[in-house]
């Protein structure tokens, strides 16, 4: 399978780190990546050599589900007490069932996770996390209107899309996951990202055309 390389155009400063600090971001991110997918699924850290590593969309599930662990999430981002935590999926599906499967039983910010597929911007309602499609990308700005004043995280994985407006993007370098964090869009949809998690990402900043509407 070939694997992209994305390269952002808006990357702060801080993501031109020299080699060494490239190392230490990169062993970060394995050990990100390894306690989160165990978290998602119940496996230990380490992992028996008979059990296969995780697939693209496995890790990526595993992903969403513990980012929101890593998010502020307000008492108004909910219809009610009762309410599901809703990770919804716009456009074609990647995951197949590994969404499913990552939380499946799984409670977040006290509200029970579910997940939930729509084909059409008009039908995104009471998201808390929105995942982008690659197939549906040049739908960004018209999502990013649709939620205007909502608490949604939105997420995706085609090139520029958190400079584009998206909260977090989805890259693969050296064939791993990894992730870019537009704090700019997490503002302005009313969310705060912890430092943690900020600081395990590579930061990108709006477009200049982003948010002058």
């Amino acid at each position: 399978m070939n694997l992209r390389r994305t390269s952002p155009s808006h990357l702060s400063s801080g993501a031109a780190a020299g080699r060494r600090g490239n190392s230490k971001l990169s062993l970060r991110f394995f050990f990100l990546q390894m306690i989160l997918f165990s978290s998602a699924y119940n496996f230990p850290t380490a992992l028996p050599a008979q059990v296969r590593p995780p697939s693209e969309y496995e890790l990526k599930a595993a992903f969403l589900f513990n980012f929101a662990k890593f998010v502020d999430w307000p008492t108004n981002a909910f219809a009610g007490p009762q309410s599901p935590f809703l990770v919804c999926i716009l456009g074609t599906d990647p995951f197949g069932s590994a969404l499913d499967n990552a939380l499946r039983g799984k409670v977040i910010a006290e509200h029970p996770a579910s997940v939930a597929r729509v084909k059409r911007v008009a039908d995104i309602s009471g998201c808390q996390i929105l995942f982008v499609a690659a197939s549906e990308s040049h739908l960004l700005p018209e999502v990013l209107a649709k939620i205007r004043g909502q608490y949604v995280l939105v997420i995706g994985e085609s090139d520029d899309f958190a400079s584009s407006g998206g909260a977090i993007q989805f890259t693969l370098e050296e064939n791993r996951v990894r992730f870019f964090i537009n704090p700019d869009a997490a503002d302005r949809a009313g969310l705060k990202i912890s430092s943690k998690l900020l600081a395990l990402a590579k930061i990108v900043r709006d477009a200049p055309a982003i948010g002058k509407s």
